[in-house]
């Protein structure tokens, strides 16, 4: 939400359209396919022309301004209009198959910058810091996530697990179910998955609830499945196209969640963090030393 309390900011509105399209209805989608896919264009547009171009009913454009947090149709133009004074942001940058590499760098680039720009603007400090407290109160973290947020999950799990945290990652649903029901109450289970709607994330992170332990989500969609079951949520942004499928930007976005939740908790317990992260790295390196081969002299 803005500042008012009508609607979303400017400059993330974009980016959250395209997180909740899924859930949205079909007719909402239409509608909000045209915002993301030309969203000047809609701030110019009169409800009436807005409902011609989309093939949608005038209420169906005010249903879907406010499933967006609008009151109407007239906040949500306004909103587009503000982003539209950010035109950088508003250019389609998809890749293409006959892209030169040196439009593919800068185009991949700017959509991981994006990502990053778009999800700190929606990142609050309070619910990052209520995701730390329960981190730094836990037995035993999970993190269950497949494809692209499995590496997030193992991401997470393994930076914990360098400041001396119990934490462990899982992209099999079998072994992520055995382990949630094994969760005790003040363990914290943390599902990642873009869409929010990822059936091997959603049903161990159900049991992990159930088992009573604090469940976290991050997601791209505040809408979803994910976020309506998970105690907190972690809102990441960043778009797939059909030339980034798995998300090079949705993950970017992911890490830049799992990088703050890891700083943060690693400032709450610092001499401890601090004792593990010097143990570590001294047993990697005597390991590395000792298994370096020593070369002989010619």
């Amino acid at each position: 939400m803005d500042d008012s309390g009508n609607g979303l900011r400017a400059d993330t509105l974009v980016a959250t359209v395209r997180g909740v399209l899924p859930s949205l209805t079909p007719a909402a989608q239409t509608v909000a396919r045209l915002i993301l896919e030309d969203p000047a264009t809609v701030a110019r547009s009169t409800i009436t022309e807005l409902s011609a171009a989309s093939g949608t009913s005038e209420a169906t454009i005010v249903r879907t301004a406010r499933l967006l947090g609008f009151a109407g149709y007239p906040q949500l133009r306004l909103a587009l209009a503000a982003a539209a004074a950010q035109p950088d942001r508003l250019v389609p940058g998809d890749l293409a198959p006959d892209d030169p590499l040196s439009e593919v760098i800068q185009k991949v680039a700017r959509a991981e910058s994006e990502a990053i720009n778009d999800t700190v603007a929606q990142l609050t400090s309070e619910r990052l810091g209520l995701v730390v407290d329960a981190i730094v109160g836990a037995r035993r973290i999970d993190a269950y996530g497949v494809s692209a947020s499995g590496l997030v999950a193992e991401d997470v799990a393994q930076k914990l697990l360098r400041i001396g945290l119990s934490s462990h990652a899982f992209q099999d649903v079998h072994l992520a179910l055995v382990s949630a029901v094994l969760l005790k109450p003040g363990d914290v289970a943390i599902g990642i998955s873009t869409s929010g709607e990822t059936p091997d994330v959603l049903e161990p992170l159900s049991r992990a609830r159930e088992a009573g332990a604090t469940t976290v989500a991050i997601t791209n969609n505040p809408r979803s499945s994910i976020a309506e079951l998970a105690e907190h949520v972690l809102i990441s942004a960043g778009r797939e196209t059909e030339f980034r499928p798995g998300a090079l930007a949705s993950r970017i976005s992911q890490l830049l969640v799992v990088d703050c939740v890891f700083v943060g908790v690693a400032q709450r317990t610092f001499d401890s963090s601090q004792e593990a992260l010097q143990s570590t790295r001294r047993a990697v390196k005597e390991f590395t030393r000792r298994a370096t081969p020593v070369r002989r002299q010619p």
